[in-house]
Protein backbone atom coordinates (compact mmCIF):
# COMPACT_ATOMS: atom_id res chain seq x y z
CA UNK A 1 0.00 0.00 0.00
CA UNK A 2 1.32 3.47 -0.79
CA UNK A 3 2.59 6.04 2.43
CA UNK A 4 -0.29 7.70 4.11
CA UNK A 5 0.95 10.89 3.92
CA UNK A 6 -0.16 13.46 6.99
CA UNK A 7 -3.33 15.62 6.16
CA UNK A 8 -3.74 19.26 6.27
CA UNK A 9 -6.17 18.46 9.16
CA UNK A 10 -3.56 16.69 11.28
CA UNK A 11 -0.58 19.17 10.51
CA UNK A 12 -2.66 22.00 11.89
CA UNK A 13 -2.20 20.66 14.98
CA UNK A 14 -4.09 22.52 18.25
CA UNK A 15 -5.71 24.84 15.59
CA UNK A 16 -7.92 21.99 14.80
CA UNK A 17 -8.34 20.64 18.57
CA UNK A 18 -12.19 22.77 18.97
CA UNK A 19 -13.67 20.84 16.20
CA UNK A 20 -14.89 17.93 17.97
CA UNK A 21 -16.10 19.44 21.49
CA UNK A 22 -17.73 22.58 19.53
CA UNK A 23 -19.83 20.55 18.02
CA UNK A 24 -20.51 17.38 20.95
CA UNK A 25 -22.08 20.54 22.74
CA UNK A 26 -24.23 21.61 19.93
CA UNK A 27 -25.48 17.72 20.07
CA UNK A 28 -25.89 18.14 23.50
CA UNK A 29 -27.99 21.42 23.36
CA UNK A 30 -30.27 19.36 21.05
CA UNK A 31 -29.10 22.26 17.97
CA UNK A 32 -29.57 21.15 14.23
CA UNK A 33 -26.27 18.89 12.79
CA UNK A 34 -28.09 16.90 10.53
CA UNK A 35 -28.28 19.27 7.25
CA UNK A 36 -25.80 17.13 5.15
CA UNK A 37 -27.29 13.72 6.82
CA UNK A 38 -30.76 15.22 5.31
CA UNK A 39 -29.41 15.50 1.71
CA UNK A 40 -27.95 12.02 1.74
CA UNK A 41 -30.78 9.85 3.14
CA UNK A 42 -32.92 11.41 0.07
CA UNK A 43 -30.41 10.11 -2.55
CA UNK A 44 -30.66 6.50 -1.13
CA UNK A 45 -33.42 4.24 -0.67
CA UNK A 46 -34.35 2.89 2.59
CA UNK A 47 -31.23 0.37 4.24
CA UNK A 48 -28.71 1.66 1.60
CA UNK A 49 -24.90 0.81 2.07
CA UNK A 50 -23.21 4.04 3.39
CA UNK A 51 -19.79 5.07 4.01
CA UNK A 52 -19.25 8.19 5.92
CA UNK A 53 -15.43 9.26 4.84
CA UNK A 54 -13.60 11.29 7.36
CA UNK A 55 -16.82 11.01 9.45
CA UNK A 56 -15.36 13.63 12.33
CA UNK A 57 -16.84 12.93 15.61
CA UNK A 58 -19.46 10.66 14.24
CA UNK A 59 -22.63 13.18 13.85
CA UNK A 60 -23.57 12.29 9.74
CA UNK A 61 -22.61 8.56 10.73
CA UNK A 62 -24.81 8.77 13.59
CA UNK A 63 -28.50 10.57 11.57
CA UNK A 64 -27.63 8.69 8.99
CA UNK A 65 -28.04 4.92 11.00
CA UNK A 66 -30.81 6.60 13.04
CA UNK A 67 -32.63 6.67 9.43
CA UNK A 68 -32.17 3.33 9.14
CA UNK A 69 -29.18 2.91 6.65
CA UNK A 70 -26.36 0.18 7.25
CA UNK A 71 -23.34 2.88 7.78
CA UNK A 72 -19.47 2.79 8.19
CA UNK A 73 -17.24 5.67 9.64
CA UNK A 74 -13.78 5.91 9.50
CA UNK A 75 -11.43 8.94 10.94
CA UNK A 76 -7.82 8.70 10.99
CA UNK A 77 -7.92 11.36 13.70
CA UNK A 78 -7.13 9.72 17.36
CA UNK A 79 -9.13 11.97 19.13
CA UNK A 80 -12.27 12.39 17.16
CA UNK A 81 -12.58 8.77 16.63
CA UNK A 82 -13.09 9.25 20.77
CA UNK A 83 -15.22 12.22 20.99
CA UNK A 84 -17.66 10.35 18.85
CA UNK A 85 -17.30 7.29 21.15
CA UNK A 86 -18.18 9.78 24.00
CA UNK A 87 -21.08 11.51 22.53
CA UNK A 88 -22.70 8.88 20.34
CA UNK A 89 -21.81 5.33 22.36
CA UNK A 90 -20.82 2.15 20.37
CA UNK A 91 -20.85 4.28 17.06
CA UNK A 92 -17.27 2.57 16.51
CA UNK A 93 -16.03 4.72 13.76
CA UNK A 94 -13.18 2.68 11.89
CA UNK A 95 -9.86 4.78 12.99
CA UNK A 96 -8.82 4.57 9.06
CA UNK A 97 -7.71 7.49 6.02
CA UNK A 98 -9.28 7.79 3.03
CA UNK A 99 -5.98 6.43 0.80
CA UNK A 100 -6.04 3.05 3.50
CA UNK A 101 -9.37 2.08 2.97
CA UNK A 102 -9.52 -1.04 0.72
CA UNK A 103 -12.22 -3.54 0.05
CA UNK A 104 -9.77 -5.66 1.64
CA UNK A 105 -9.14 -3.81 4.50
CA UNK A 106 -13.17 -2.79 5.13
CA UNK A 107 -13.65 -6.86 4.98
CA UNK A 108 -11.05 -7.30 7.67
CA UNK A 109 -13.01 -5.24 9.82
CA UNK A 110 -16.48 -6.83 8.90
CA UNK A 111 -17.35 -4.26 6.87
CA UNK A 112 -19.38 -3.71 3.25
CA UNK A 113 -16.67 -3.62 0.51
CA UNK A 114 -18.99 -1.49 -1.74
CA UNK A 115 -21.82 1.14 -1.30
CA UNK A 116 -24.62 2.79 -2.77
CA UNK A 117 -23.39 6.12 -1.65
CA UNK A 118 -19.93 7.85 -0.10
CA UNK A 119 -20.05 11.14 2.12
CA UNK A 120 -17.10 12.76 2.47
CA UNK A 121 -18.36 16.61 3.84
CA UNK A 122 -17.62 18.69 6.22
CA UNK A 123 -14.38 20.02 4.26
CA UNK A 124 -12.93 16.65 3.93
CA UNK A 125 -11.11 17.30 0.45
CA UNK A 126 -9.97 20.65 1.47
CA UNK A 127 -8.05 19.03 4.81
CA UNK A 128 -6.99 15.87 2.78
CA UNK A 129 -2.85 15.17 2.65
CA UNK A 130 -0.98 17.91 -0.38
CA UNK A 131 -1.15 16.52 -3.60
CA UNK A 132 -3.62 13.28 -2.65
CA UNK A 133 -6.66 14.70 -3.93
CA UNK A 134 -6.97 12.42 -7.02
CA UNK A 135 -5.89 9.55 -4.83
CA UNK A 136 -8.64 10.41 -2.61
CA UNK A 137 -11.42 10.29 -5.33
CA UNK A 138 -10.21 7.28 -7.05
CA UNK A 139 -9.72 5.34 -3.60
CA UNK A 140 -13.44 6.24 -3.08
CA UNK A 141 -14.41 5.68 -6.83
CA UNK A 142 -13.14 1.89 -5.72
CA UNK A 143 -16.28 1.75 -2.95
CA UNK A 144 -19.15 2.43 -5.42
CA UNK A 145 -21.32 -0.40 -5.98
CA UNK A 146 -23.12 -0.31 -9.27
CA UNK A 147 -24.88 2.63 -9.73
CA UNK A 148 -23.22 4.30 -6.57
CA UNK A 149 -22.53 8.21 -6.01
CA UNK A 150 -20.15 10.53 -3.93
CA UNK A 151 -21.79 13.71 -1.85
CA UNK A 152 -18.92 16.15 -1.34
CA UNK A 153 -19.03 19.45 0.31
CA UNK A 154 -16.57 21.68 1.09
CA UNK A 155 -16.03 25.60 1.74
CA UNK A 156 -14.34 27.64 -0.99
CA UNK A 157 -13.97 30.59 0.98
CA UNK A 158 -12.81 31.11 5.01
CA UNK A 159 -12.39 26.80 5.00
CA UNK A 160 -11.12 25.68 8.56
CA UNK A 161 -7.40 26.04 10.10
CA UNK A 162 -4.91 24.48 7.43
CA UNK A 163 -7.19 23.99 4.36
CA UNK A 164 -6.54 24.60 1.21
CA UNK A 165 -7.96 26.64 -1.61
CA UNK A 166 -9.90 24.39 -4.02
CA UNK A 167 -11.66 25.93 -7.02
CA UNK A 168 -14.44 24.63 -8.45
CA UNK A 169 -12.70 24.28 -12.32
CA UNK A 170 -10.34 22.65 -10.36
CA UNK A 171 -12.23 20.34 -8.63
CA UNK A 172 -13.98 19.12 -11.40
CA UNK A 173 -10.52 18.83 -14.05
CA UNK A 174 -9.55 16.29 -10.83
CA UNK A 175 -13.17 14.44 -10.69
CA UNK A 176 -12.56 13.91 -14.56
CA UNK A 177 -9.22 12.54 -14.29
CA UNK A 178 -10.58 9.67 -11.85
CA UNK A 179 -13.00 8.23 -14.40
CA UNK A 180 -15.93 10.62 -12.84
CA UNK A 181 -18.52 13.48 -13.67
CA UNK A 182 -20.57 15.74 -11.70
CA UNK A 183 -23.52 15.18 -11.58
CA UNK A 184 -25.05 18.49 -9.63
CA UNK A 185 -22.96 21.27 -7.75
CA UNK A 186 -25.07 23.40 -5.34
CA UNK A 187 -24.49 25.81 -2.85
CA UNK A 188 -25.63 24.10 -0.21
CA UNK A 189 -26.68 21.01 1.75
CA UNK A 190 -30.62 22.11 1.01
CA UNK A 191 -29.38 22.81 -2.78
CA UNK A 192 -29.17 26.44 -3.12
CA UNK A 193 -27.78 27.56 -6.25
CA UNK A 194 -24.11 27.08 -6.77
CA UNK A 195 -22.24 30.02 -5.56
CA UNK A 196 -18.56 31.12 -4.44
CA UNK A 197 -18.65 30.37 -0.39
CA UNK A 198 -19.69 26.52 -0.25
CA UNK A 199 -19.76 23.52 -2.83
CA UNK A 200 -22.10 20.42 -2.70
CA UNK A 201 -20.83 17.68 -5.28
CA UNK A 202 -22.66 14.96 -6.27
CA UNK A 203 -20.67 12.36 -8.20
CA UNK A 204 -20.89 9.00 -10.02
CA UNK A 205 -18.50 6.77 -12.24
CA UNK A 206 -18.62 8.14 -15.89
CA UNK A 207 -19.80 6.19 -18.64
CA UNK A 208 -22.30 4.49 -16.45
CA UNK A 209 -25.28 2.68 -17.83
CA UNK A 210 -27.71 5.68 -16.74
CA UNK A 211 -25.81 7.94 -18.74
CA UNK A 212 -28.64 9.52 -20.48
CA UNK A 213 -27.72 12.23 -24.34
CA UNK A 214 -29.88 14.79 -23.51
CA UNK A 215 -29.49 15.70 -27.26
CA UNK A 216 -29.56 12.74 -28.69
CA UNK A 217 -31.44 10.25 -26.28
CA UNK A 218 -30.37 7.54 -24.09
Amino acid sequence: MSEVPPTRWALAGSESHGYGPRFADLVARGEDVDGEARLADALVPRGARILDAGAGMGRVTDALRARGHDVTGIEPDAALVEQAERTYPGIGLLPLDILETTPDVLRAHGRPTAYELVVAVGNVFILLAEGTERRALSALRDLLAPGGRMLIGFHLTAGPAGSRAYAPGEFRDDVEACGLRVDLLAGSYELHPANAEYAVWLLSVAGSPHDVDFEGGA
